[in-house]
């Protein structure tokens, strides 16, 4: 189901008027319904899939738990546990098949005859979204910065939540989780707020991204024809393609997430009026480049180490995030 298709449409006002008219003041009720309808959501592409999610789920769930009791080493135990299970759905999903067509194409450089199989799997929605999620809540949990979510209900709604479901962003659980205990009064400003972020992210989706899209195609598949100047605005069209697609999703989930009173992170801010390239990164995606900053460059040392490992920690963060977009 893709925000920008009719089934969407009709899915959101029937989810908005069963939160706000039958649900009214239910809060309780209302996490499950939308619980409810997260999962309507995810199955609309392989319904199955949503046993995959449902074990990591589990595996997060109780890792965090059993982090929070423990001292010593069995906390270290139990968040590896997390980490290597969770990592391991994404791997067999993601790149397996990936590094399967590594290892034959070695093969075949080297005159071995060997060919690996591949996995007959599609990847699921959200897979990479969802995965960076669970891993921060039990790392955080682990640092003692988050305490554990015991409501099931409530950290599988935190995962599982249909408008950052497909393309985030990547929301921490100090930001999410207590949102989700709140009770909630209907705010029409809000909700004013969140459709014109919606219809916004459906102009930058539809209106450029789509219409940059056609031209930026024709350059990339015709560039031996072309001057340098048409494949220079090629360029920069798939430039702000890829812009309008991605942060328009972002507002699109941002907006529809206004309408149940649930503000999630900013996601982009305007990133090609950075002044430098730092300036960039600190703009784009922002909830998956302050995950790598927090989870990955700082556990490294970051900046602070000095010398040659200031470049390894920066080289290690684009590589990850290189695997992490395909």
């Amino acid at each position: 189901m893709l925000f920008n298709s009719t089934e969407f449409l009709v899915f959101l006002i029937v989810v908005f008027l069963t939160h706000w008219v039958i649900l009214r003041d239910r809060q309780r009720l209302q996490n499950i319904m939308l619980l409810v309808a997260s999962c309507a959501f995810y199955m609309f592409f392989i319904p199955k899939y949503i046993l995959i999610l449902f074990i990591t789920i589990l595996i997060d769930y109780f890792a965090g738990m059993w982090i929070a009791r423990s001292e010593g080493r069995r906390r270290k135990v139990y968040l590896v546990i997390s980490i290597i299970s969770t990592c391991l759905v994404l791997f067999v999903f993601k790149y397996f098949n990936f590094f399967i067509d590594n290892v034959n194409g070695i093969a075949q450089l080297i005159g071995w005859n060997y060919k690996a199989s591949h996995l007959e799997i599609i990847l699921p929605i959200g897979l990479s979204f969802h995965t960076f999620q669970s891993l921060s809540y039990v790392i955080e949990v682990y640092w003692r910065k988050q305490k554990p979510e015991k409501d099931f209900i409530t950290y599988s709604l935190y995962v599982m939540y249909f408008p950052q479901l497909v393309a985030g962003p990547i929301e921490r659980a100090a930001n999410l989780l207590h949102q989700f205990h709140e009770k909630k009064r209907f705010q029409f400003a809000l909700a004013a707020e969140g459709v014109h972020q919606i219809l916004w992210g459906f102009f930058k989706k539809i209106v450029i991204a789509d219409t940059c899209a056609a031209y930026a195609n024709h350059a990339f598949a015709h560039y031996e024809e072309l001057s340098g100047l048409s494949l220079f605005l090629g360029a920069v069209a798939f430039a702000f393609q890829i812009y309008g697609d991605f942060s328009g999703y972002s507002d699109i989930a941002l907006g529809t997430s206004k309408l149940f009173g649930v503000r999630l992170m900013r996601n982009f801010n305007l990133p090609y009026f950075a002044k430098s390239i730092p300036d960039f990164w600190r703009r784009w995606h922002i909830s998956l480049s302050t995950w790598f900053r927090d989870y990955v460059y700082f556990p490294l040392g970051g900046s602070r180490v000095g010398g040659w490992k200031v470049y390894r920690n920066v080289f290690i963060i684009f590589l990850v995030s290189g695997f992490w977009h395909g």
